[in-house]
């Protein structure tokens, strides 16, 4: 029996969507234009007013412009390099340090998980931080000033840990019995049930990773070893375009097509993150949802 709608009901559905919709479409377009803009010409972009809806003189010379530039690919490489490096090491720590806090029995647990918490709300600082890094352990100018600090994330070691508690002890301890160690009960039993949490702590820190500049800009001063963002940052803040747009004519088409080369380097650093997400899609609902109350 198909039960009948309210004219408030009605009304408040429809208010409902027109508001999604704007809210989608708000979202939308400064990606929609970044990307029309990367294809448009730059003569033409830069007399253009108003929004902009489609490619204006569709042409890929920002983008060829961006690839012939070692800078970016150089980043680029580096960039791949620090994410996959650093989320191996990420998750690795943080699953060790998540199967010992969900254990029973553990020393210290509770003092540990309060102390856990705590430095998810306070931390010692940029000073100190920068201080310890590169005086203490002497890691300015290398890849490690970027991994070490962030090595284990607070809320996504929660999230993980949650997903621990929700495997039956009774399971850990049939396979203890058995004779099975504490790594092989991680790796063959407690990380195969916690894929779905597992696959959104991956997509959380390449994110991160992926866009982090500030850590980079401050720690790493060779610029051979410079990720894609902070070549990104120069290119787009301070304008240094000059490398890419050599060779392509008089300065003042040099200066049309920078225009246009710095909305492809967005599209260029952007591109890479968001095709990972397909791939974890169908785990993603259901990692962002372990611990949440059901009804």
């Amino acid at each position: 029996m198909k039960l009948k709608t309210s004219k408030g009901q009605m009304v408040f559905d429809i208010f409902n969507s027109i508001f999604i919709v704007c809210l989608a479409v708000v979202t939308f377009y400064p990606m929609w234009h970044v990307l029309v803009a990367s294809f448009s010409s730059g003569d033409r972009l830069l007399m253009h007013n108003g929004l902009l809806l489609y490619p204006l003189g569709f042409n890929f010379e920002s983008f060829a412009a961006v690839f012939k530039n070692p800078m970016i690919t150089r980043g680029f490489l580096n960039s791949i390099f620090i994410v996959v490096f650093g989320v191996t090491l990420n998750m690795f720590f943080t699953l060790l340090l998540a199967y010992v806090l969900a254990r029973k029995n553990v020393m210290w647990q509770k003092a540990i998980m309060i102390l856990v918490v705590v430095s998810m709300y306070f931390s010692g600082g940029l000073i100190p931080t920068y201080l310890i890094v590169s005086r203490t352990l002497h890691l300015k100018n290398t890849y490690w000033a970027l991994l070490l600090p962030t090595l284990i994330n607070t809320y996504n070691l929660i999230i993980l840990r949650t997903s621990f508690l929700s495997i039956p002890e009774s399971l850990l301890e049939s396979a203890y019995i058995d004779g099975a160690g504490h790594f092989t009960m991680l790796f063959k039993i407690v990380v195969p049930l916690s894929l779905p949490a597992m696959a959104v702590m991956v997509l959380y820190y390449a994110v991160g990773h992926w866009n982090s500049w500030f850590q980079a800009n401050i720690y790493i001063k060779d610029r051979i070893k410079y990720p894609l963002q902070l070549v990104l940052r120069e290119i787009l803040i301070n304008g240094d375009t000059a490398s890419m747009t050599q060779g392509g004519g008089d300065s003042g088409d040099q200066a049309l097509l920078s225009e246009s080369v710095k909305y492809a380097c967005v599209v260029v650093s952007t591109v890479p993150i968001l095709c990972v997400y397909p791939f974890l899609q169908k785990y993603f609902v259901k990692g962002v949802m372990v611990g949440a109350v059901k009804g």
